[in-house]
């Protein structure tokens, strides 16, 4: 990361009086960082975003389903999925995450999942049709 520097305004008998640039660090006020240590201000970061993430994608699913399903059958959903289901969906995001082809798997595969339940639905909502009797 390259640095930042800014013209240091000096007396007239100073040494770097003749225009020179001093060499500051970057960001001096901005807000300080909790630990001196990167790695540790890595997982902090990595926690906090998780955290926040999760609360917000839950903030959201309850929503989309309440709108559905009611507010305590979007509740129920959401805060009652299984282990399984949660490492699916795990996986389905890193793998959309890592490349176009994996997006295009996941994409495929959600899709395919949208046209069967629809198949199912319009299949339990049609009207049978009873064949015509025949006599003879």
């Amino acid at each position: 990361m390259a640095r930042r520097t800014r013209r240091v305004r000096r007396g007239k008998g100073s040494a770097a009086a003749g225009g020179e640039t001093a060499v500051t660090p970057a960001g001096k006020n901005r807000v300080p960082l909790p630990s001196p240590d990167a790695g540790t201000n890595l997982v902090i970061a990595d926690v906090v975003l998780r955290a926040a993430g999760g609360l917000l994608r839950d903030r959201m699913e309850k929503g989309l389903l309440s709108q559905t399903h009611g507010k305590s059958s979007a509740h129920r959903l959401v805060e009652k999925r299984g282990i399984v289901s949660s490492l699916a969906l795990y996986g389905a995001s890193r793998l959309a995450r890592k490349s176009p082809l994996g997006l295009a798997v996941v994409v495929g595969g959600m899709a395919a999942k949208v046209f069967y339940d629809r198949g199912k639905r319009a299949e339990k909502t049609a009207p049978r049709i009873k064949p015509p009797k025949r006599n003879g």
